[in-house]
């Protein structure tokens, strides 16, 4: 009976234990929530998006790529990437990313930084918001690469050089109390889920033609192969001599870099090369040759008349109206090339109106990567080499 009595009272304290943490728990999700409600009036959001790269401990070892996150309304705190859409999903959006790199840093990692873009309501000033950052090392104390699994990384604030800095400090994970507090107060950190998986032979054999160092998207890998088996040609094949530096005139290889930073006309050749390779014979998809020509062919038809249409507003970062505008002439643009079978009728009608020639649009300099890095120490550009 005494026993029963003691479990009794121990239960009843530990009642009133957790009813006292669920109650600080609501009063400080009621303040929080009012803060982030004064904030949510004073500006607009923009976007809400993560960005990656590859970092040792002290600098950044790759170009930084961006994916997009989207949300529903009600659950506006949980980002969402790579969501279910009808058609295809655009490469913003798209989370599945590869990793290419020749580092033998034993601290190699991948630095995340995930943040908003928002507006001012009052000014209309324009900015970015750092939420938090996390590093996932891709090697343990032994060398050994880690494990493909998903991770749960919480984040950290202030910026990699500082340790210890706290995104929120009132939900802080050193915060005293008893054990059951400490789980709860865990519960309420912010974390960012990662799944690091294995590649099979085909993506590693489309990896193993790409640049040594590289961030970017899945969705476009075949494409960055396709530049690649150009550029391998021009060089090594078409020069009258190995030693000239001189320029190259040669479209593609002059404009495809200008893709990774104008995703929507992305979206458009991945569109468009889709449709054309869902008409190819077994045997034409397996003429490597014959599938590069193809893809000239469409990168000519679509890609090179969008890059130069006065038509398509320039791309401005986070701008839903200009977002939305271009995407409108590019599916103009796409709905007519497939009614024409291909764009020579657009290119020609006095409807189209196309920026004047200049001599950048063919000219492909292979000593421009070498230049800039120079220029600015060593940094990394998006710029495709």
């Amino acid at each position: 009976m005494m026993i029963l009595l003691k479990k009794m009272k121990k239960m009843m304290t530990m009642m009133k234990r957790v009813k006292k943490v669920m109650r600080r728990k609501k009063k400080w999700e009621r303040k929080r929530n009012r803060k982030m409600n004064t904030l949510l009036l004073e500006i607009l959001l923009l976007s809400r998006h993560v960005r990656l790269c590859l970092f040792d401990g002290s600098k950044v070892l790759s170009n930084i790529h961006t994916v997009r996150a989207t949300w529903q309304p009600k659950k506006p705190k949980t980002w969402t990437f790579s969501p279910q859409v009808t058609g295809t999903l655009p490469c913003l959006l798209d989370g599945d990313c590869f990793i290419r790199s020749n580092s033998s840093s034993p601290d190699l990692g991948i630095l995340f930084e995930l943040g908003i873009s928002y507006i001012r309501n009052s000014t209309g000033e324009r900015g970015e918001l750092s939420c938090g950052w996390v590093f996932l090392k891709l090697f343990d104390a032994s060398g050994i690469p880690i494990p493909a699994k998903t991770y749960e990384l919480f984040l950290n604030g202030g910026t990699p050089a500082e340790k210890g800095v706290e995104v929120d400090p009132s939900v802080s994970r050193r915060a005293p109390g008893s054990v059951f507090y400490q789980m709860m107060t865990m519960r309420r950190q912010p974390q960012l889920l990662v799944k690091l998986r294995s590649l099979n032979r085909r993506s590693r054999d489309l990896l193993s033609l790409l640049p040594e160092t590289l961030i970017g998207s899945m969705c476009y890998i075949h494409l960055l192969v396709f530049y690649r088996q150009v550029l391998g040609d021009v060089l090594l094949k078409d020069r009258m001599s190995m030693q000239s530096a001189d320029l190259i005139s040669n479209p593609i290889l002059a404009t495809f870099p200008k893709l990774l930073e104008q995703p929507d006309v992305m979206d458009a050749l991945r569109s468009s090369w889709a449709e054309k390779e869902s008409t190819l014979k077994r045997s034409e998809k397996r003429d490597r040759e014959f599938l590069k020509a193809v893809f000239l062919l469409v990168y000519h038809d679509c890609a090179v008349p969008l890059l130069h249409s006065t038509l398509l507003p320039p791309f401005r970062w986070a701008e839903e109206e200009t977002e939305a505008a271009r995407w409108k002439v590019i599916t103009d643009f796409l709905k007519q090339n497939q009614e024409n079978q291909g764009s020579l009728q657009a290119l020609l009608s006095p409807e189209g109106v196309h920026e004047p020639f200049d001599i950048s649009e063919q000219t492909y300099d292979f000593l421009d990567e070498v230049r800039r890095k120079q220029l600015d120490g060593g940094g990394h550009d998006c710029q495709l080499p």
